[in-house]
């Protein structure tokens, strides 16, 4: 009996639709959470599929032909999922999937459809964290003797597409520029930063390490709180002399001057650093002058 979770939305009576979600949903979803391609092998046309990744961003200059073969698809969907049954998840994760997953908009002309599978949503872990589900993916469809079957796509793509519906520099400027995969994880004990970033570095801007400094190069502050603000602060307009924002940091180096004060350090920064938070390393050492913190970033410049 199926949960409600796993109810198709199209009734029986429209047989295409509810028949592509059942193969691209259901049966996908159950193929995957047990590691068994076997149930989902025949839902493709192997001699004519062809998969493009988008590897997250908009512009469809990056997106390559990475699954020419069926069988490269097979093999890097056997790797997710295995990797996805590796994490310890809080509470149920096929229910986490369906929860994430929309799959509304079918078109169908004769023999041939699109259908834009969606995913939008987070699966929490043991110990904290969580796997962010957040792409889309456009499926070309064709009906063969008499049966629904997948004859390409084009996954991976940002969700959501943002103004990429506008070609050009517009739709350049919302690609994202940093990613988390799915699958990264990391120690309860984990400050707020991302284990692993996935960069599209076209250009890169690199600010000096800086400090709790005012422009007569005195000491700002006495407590590690007061110290990172102004520290940030000066990493913030250094980064904006670049045209860059804390949103395009993807690495931070942190030099502390007391690592006990790390916890009280993190309460400010996670506060400043939006979500995925940069990469990030934390090191104990002497500093100058006064100076509590000490921070230098690295960022990804829009074009």
């Amino acid at each position: 009996m199926s949960s409600l979770f796993q109810a198709n939305p199209f009734p029986q009576a429209d047989a295409d639709r509810h028949a592509i979600w059942q193969m691209l949903v259901k049966r996908d979803f159950d193929a995957f959470l047990q590691r068994d391609w076997s149930i989902v092998a025949d839902d493709f046309q192997e001699d004519e599929f062809e998969g493009l990744n988008a590897h997250f961003r908009a512009n469809p200059d990056a997106w390559r032909l990475q699954f020419a073969e069926l069988s490269a698809y097979r093999d890097s969907w056997l790797k997710q999922a295995s990797d996805f049954a590796s994490v310890q998840v809080q509470g149920d994760r096929e229910a986490a999937l369906y929860t994430a997953t929309v799959l509304r908009d079918i078109e169908i002309q004769g023999d041939r459809a699109i259908a834009h599978k969606k995913f939008d949503g987070q699966v929490p872990l043991e110990g904290g964290g969580a796997i962010t589900l957040c792409w889309q993916t456009l499926y070309r469809l064709r009906r063969i003797d008499g049966r629904w079957k997948i004859v390409g796509f084009v996954g991976y793509l940002p969700n959501p597409m943002g103004s990429a519906a506008s070609p050009g520099a517009g739709a350049e400027a919302d690609r994202p520029q940093k990613h988390r995969p799915h699958t990264a994880r990391q120690h309860v004990g984990a400050g707020p930063y991302s284990p692993v970033l996935e960069v599209d570095a076209d250009r890169l801007v690199v600010i000096s390490g800086q400090g709790p400094l005012n422009e007569a190069g005195a000491v700002v502050g006495e407590t590690i709180e007061q110290q990172t603000q102004v520290t940030l602060t000066n990493c913030q307009r250094q980064l904006a002399e670049a045209g860059c924002t804390f949103a395009d940091v993807f690495k931070v180096n942190v030099y502390l001057a007391d690592l006990d004060e790390w916890p009280r350090f993190n309460a400010v920064y996670q506060d400043a650093m939006p979500e995925p938070r940069p990469v990030r390393t934390a090191v104990g050492t002497a500093l100058l002058l006064a100076m509590r913190v000490e921070i230098e970033m690295w960022a990804i410049k829009r074009r």
